[in-house]
């Protein structure tokens, strides 16, 4: 019989609707009766498109009996944790502390007040290998509610009071300036990077590898900052490229249908968890246009465009809005109700063989394909890859046309038709479940890597049309679709997700951070003063819902919601990054735009408040360190001043994104409703026009400006040094 998730909109919320577990999403309707039947609370946070999320679903949750356990003795609670990342975040920093390691599934028991007294990850059905199985948990657990009910209560009580303590003591005294500290935190972050670096088989450490953005997005500042040229720019573009060309090259990329898979679980970027997240798609889009300006190598522009050509196809929405994810999971071809990892993905010999016809040999040599599967048994430990191929580059273009006498042009060619005919059979195989969920925070990722590829991307195509103007297109409807769909104009917040309607939790602080910047990306890509006067509002409902007025940063939830039982604060980029780092570049680059030494000093208050954190290990806000540039310099500013849609205001642009180098606020003098309004902020605006009728460059910085130049070449001499 259906529980009470079937009225949610949540597609991981209604995997579970069918399930024997009585299920309660996260709710005063579910504490109301776990108070009122004195039980506790069992919690289980996934999101749709886990695979140990759905093992555990499929071993535990969809068995009667184990049901039982949970019905009779817990008040079970589902959570999907792209909904409500606050509660998530609360009980996973108790599991992780407990455990030492954290993950999903996650599993907690709570009092009847949300206080957490144990918890896990995943459990297996059954005692396994000394480990407890999850009855055996339950029934512990339950015996010990009934018969030593006050210390675990007291556990709740303690657990909650140690994670407030270790909150309240992460704020460090500055013992210097901040660009005393800054300078060293970068020099840590930088030798941590080098020393972890598989110089072999590119990224940092060993296996499992994850496409961690926010380390390339250090990487690439470095380089910015000393120089691409300089000692410390080279080696780290030379990291940078080398991690991103090695993924390109595994199998975490997708070889046939673009975009990239969520992680590898070996040391070579080879065998993946299949699951594709929006966010990974938009991180590494951008970091792959970093690398194409720290180059000038067209491989990685490639790549951002193999990235964006996936999400279209696949993760795009009728009104332009992004969809979360697609699952790791499917039915596997021809074996009706049976699924397997991976399953969409994978080849046998035979059939590549059937689908290329005479490109097979072609294709087999150069993506490692082989007679009996290409897996190791080591790397696929549940046998779901047995007699199966994961496409992987195991040569250069240049070795695998010279094997078959081919021109390298021929043969990239014949390897592109290939991969059109595989997607076209591939479409036939039943496709993973995507998740359609529209969460803002991932919509802002993509909203910013969609807009720096309309600058970087900028030329034209095989149809006569530019590119950027495409891209430019597709970030400017999705964020339309934010303001429409996930915006309360009235009230000046945003909400969090969208699936057949508005959802009901309001945004949290990712939300806005990521959002945020992806107005000002937008605002720059395409100079619609309209961005960025909603960026501005948002940064104002953020310091009022978020902010913490005594010690700085950015609180992950808002004040007004008692379910969440302690406010934290995000203190590590990983898969994403923490809300606070892209809070303090977005201030510093607000502060800029607008002529608001408020908001830069609110910028540096955000980063003094992380100062224990990146400057005791730098490595863990790598995304926090790329701000300090903004934050220890003057503004430096360069003004267009011309029609925003004329071929020599957009050859001037095109100048700016060529390389990497300094940030710079870049604005637009349209003499008209924008620079009004910007001139209102900034009065030295008012006076930048066009001059003898063409569009104009005004470099600006060290609280001067340069003379205005009107040729590309001339604005791309003073950005580079001339």
């Amino acid at each position: 019989m259906p529980n009470a998730l079937t009225r949610e909109k949540s597609p991981y919320l209604l995997q579970h609707a069918d399930n024997p577990v009585d299920w309660l999403p996260w709710g005063e309707a579910a504490f109301a009766k776990a108070r009122a039947e004195q039980k506790p609370i069992f919690l289980s946070i996934g999101y749709s498109t886990c695979h140990w999320c759905h093992v555990m679903a499929h071993e535990s949750f969809e068995n009667a009996e184990i049901a039982a356990q949970l019905n009779a003795h817990f008040v079970p609670i589902k959570v999907d944790r792209e909904e409500r990342p606050d509660v998530d975040r609360v009980y996973m920093a108790y599991v992780q502390a407990m455990t030492g390691h954290g993950g999903w599934p996650l599993s907690a028991w709570l009092t009847p007040e949300l206080k957490p007294f144990y918890g896990g990850t995943y459990f297996p059905p059954e005692d396994r290998h000394g480990r407890a199985g999850f009855p055996t948990m339950l029934n512990a657990i339950a015996h010990g509610w009934q018969h030593d009910r006050a210390k675990l209560v007291a556990e709740g009580e303690r657990v909650i009071a140690v994670l407030r303590q270790h909150a309240d003591d992460k704020k460090a005294e500055a013992p210097e300036p901040l660009a005393v500290g800054g300078g060293q935190a970068f020099e840590k972050g930088f030798q941590y990077f080098y020393e972890a670096f598989d110089a072999v088989q590119g990224g940092f450490g060993g296996a499992p590898k994850f496409p961690r953005a926010a380390n390339l997005n250090f990487l690439f500042r470095v380089a910015a900052i000393q120089g691409p040229a300089s000692e410390l720019g080279v080696e780290a573009i030379r990291m940078g490229a080398a991690t991103l060309r090695a993924m390109a090259r595994g199998g975490m990329h997708d070889h046939v249908g673009g975009g990239f898979h969520r992680y590898s679980v070996d040391e070579a970027w080879f065998v993946p968890h299949f699951e594709k997240m929006l966010y990974d798609q938009a991180q590494i889009a951008v970091n792959c246009l970093e690398a194409r300006q720290a180059t000038g190598d067209e491989r990685f522009a490639w790549m951002a465009r193999d990235i964006f050509g996936y999400v279209e196809r696949d993760l795009t929405g009728p009104s332009g809005e992004f969809y979360t994810a697609e699952d790791a999971d499917s039915e596997e071809p021809g074996r009706a109700g049976e699924h397997a990892e991976g399953a969409f993905y994978v080849w046998t010999a035979a059939e590549l063989r059937e689908a290329l016809g005479g490109d097979f040999a072609l294709v087999a040599a150069h993506l490692g394909v082989e007679e009996n599967g290409n897996v190791p048994a080591q790397l696929d430990p549940q046998g779901e890859l047995r007699g199966k191929n994961i496409l992987v580059q195991r040569r250069t273009l240049a070795e695998t046309a010279g094997q078959f006498s081919l021109a390298p042009e021929e043969a990239n060619d014949r390897l592109l038709a290939a991969f059109a005919k595989l997607r076209t059979r591939r479409a036939g195989r039943p496709r993973p479940l995507r998740d359609d969920k529209v969460v803002t925070a991932n919509n802002g990722l993509m909203i910013s890597a969609l807009a720096r590829g309309a600058q970087i991307l900028g030329g034209v195509n095989e149809n006569g049309q530019r590119e950027g103007e495409g891209l430019l297109r597709a970030a400017t409807r999705a964020a339309e679709f934010v303001e429409r769909e996930l915006h309360d104009a009235a009230r000046g917040v945003l909400f969090r997700g969208w699936r057949e309607g508005r959802g009901a939790a309001e945004g949290f602080a990712e939300d806005y951070a990521f959002f945020i910047q992806g107005l000002l990306d937008l605002h720059e890509a395409g100079f619609e003063i309209r961005w960025l006067q909603w960026a501005e509002r948002l940064q104002t409902t953020m310091d009022a819902r978020f902010w913490d007025p005594d010690r700085g940063g950015y609180f992950n939830s808002a004040a007004d919601d008692a379910s969440i039982v302690l406010r934290l604060k995000e203190d590590y980029d990983g898969a994403e990054p923490a809300p606070s780092s892209v809070a303090a570049m977005n201030l510093l680059r607000l502060g800029a735009m607008l002529h608001d030494d408020g908001l830069r000093q609110r910028g540096r208050e955000c980063l003094e408040a992380f100062r224990a954190q990146w400057g005791g290990a730098a490595h863990a806000l790598p995304q926090m360190l790329c701000a300090l540039e903004l934050a220890l310099e003057s503004p430096r500013h360069v003004v267009l001043a011309g029609d925003p849609r004329s071929a020599d205001f957009q050859a001037l642009a095109a100048v700016m994104h060529e390389r990497l180098g300094p940030r710079r606020a870049l604005l637009c003098a349209d003499g008209g409703e924008g620079q009004r309004w910007l001139a209102a902020r900034a009065p030295w605006l008012a006076a930048m026009h066009p001059v003898d009728g063409r569009a104009t460059a005004y470099v600006c910085e060290d609280f001067s400006c340069r003379a205005p130049v009107s040729q590309p070449g001339e604005l791309r001499g003073i950005l580079n040094g001339g």
